[in-house]
Order: structure tokens, then C-alpha cells, then sequence
């Protein structure tokens, strides 16, 4: 399965307002990007000690791969938080789960910030998940957060992820966690419990 990215997305949150996503320009975003994966909110990142030489070498590595994508994403036209989006058959989680037709893995950052707005990180979940089920036709969403990394765990369930097992990868003790569509509209994120 080849995937095919959208050229952008926008998703009307009903409480938070605008979001959009287009995809990473590599020589203009890096220096933003690399004050965002250098923050020490960031180090499930692991580029706390990049450059912006690093950042804009990773996001033209992303750019250049076919099955890998990254998207700036907008809150009210500002970029405010950063999506990874990749097939798990082309990646490190092939060999410790086998991909199904149509499973898309996604990664999430959102901007670090003094003023934070209540509901933002979940108002992004939610726009991530339209745009892969929307935007990607994702059949299942996959994730491999750090099993250490509680406050992504929450994000997850929230939209309606379920924890399948812990899996070693190259760098990381990583939880790997699957979401349908179905879970994602039963989800506290859609207001609907099942």
C-alpha cells in the first residue's frame, strides 16, 4: 500500500476553533522545529542535542521518503504542534508486529508554551485522528510512545487507543497501541462511550 498525503487539512474543533495542517517545508520550519524537539518537554523526541543542521537534515529525510510524512500543524493559522505520519510496514515496527493493509503509524509534538489553553493537546489528538482517518483513509491507527511517557498514554486513550503490549525498538521501550475508527468515535474525544 502506497500512502497519499493531503496537501493540507483543516478540522473545525466544536470548542477550541481552527486547526490545519500542511505539510513541513523543510528550510523554512527547521528553526522553529529545532526550538520545539530541543525543549526539554520534548525528550521522547531524542534530538535534544540537535542543530538546526540536524532538524532540517531529519525533515529532508522525511520529505525525500515515500512513506513518511511530516505536517506543520496550524491553531488559528500559527503553527503550534508538529505530525509524523508513516506506514508501519516501511519502519522499525515491521519487524515486532506484522501491518495490516491500511495501518498508519503517526508521531505528535506539540509546541512548548508559558501560556497554556485548556483542551489544546486534545483538540490536536482529535484533528490528528481526523486527518488520518479523513484525510490518509487509515483503516487503524498505530502508535509506539516510550512505555515511560505517561502524559502521551493519556492523549492515546483519550481518543481511543488500546495499549496492545511493550515492544524493545532500536532506542526505546516503546508501548505499542492500536486505534480503529470505531474505538476513535466511541473515544471521550467524540463524546460517545460505548
Amino acid at each position: 500500500m502506497t500512502l497519499k498525503a493531503p496537501n493540507s487539512f483543516y478540522h473545525l474543533h466544536e470548542s477550541l476553533g481552527d486547526f490545519g495542517l500542511r505539510p513541513v517545508d523543510p528550510p523554512t520550519d527547521s528553526p522553529l522545529l529545532h526550538e520545539w524537539v530541543t525543549h526539554p518537554k520534548a525528550k521522547y523526541w531524542m534530538m535534544q542535542d540537535a542543530s538546526v543542521a540536524d532538524v532540517l537534515a531529519e525533515h529532508e529525510d522525511i520529505e525525500a521518503n515515500p512513506h513518511h510524512f511530516a505536517f506543520m500543524g496550524l491553531y488559528h493559522y500559527r503553527a503550534r504542534f508538529l505530525v509524523e505520519v508513516y506506514d508501519p510496514a516501511h519502519s522499525e515496527l515491521a519487524g515486532v508486529y506484522d501491518p495490516a493493509p491500511g495501518d498508519i503509524g503517526m508521531h505528535v509534538l506539540t509546541a512548548p508554551t508559558d501560556t497554556p489553553i485548556p483542551g489544546f493537546t486534545k483538540g490536536v489528538m482529535a484533528t490528528v485522528m481526523h486527518l488520518l482517518f479523513d484525510g490518509f483513509a487509515a483503516k487503524r491507527v498505530v502508535v509506539e510512545p516510550d512505555a515511560g511517557n505517561e502524559a502521551i498514554h493519556r492523549l492515546n486513550e483519550f481518543v481511543g487507543f488500546k495499549p496492545e503490549r511493550a515492544v524493545q525498538l532500536k532506542d526505546k521501550q516503546a508501548l505499542l497501541s492500536f486505534c480503529t475508527r470505531i474505538d476513535f468515535e466511541r473515544s471521550a474525544a467524540r463524546g460517545v462511550h460505548a
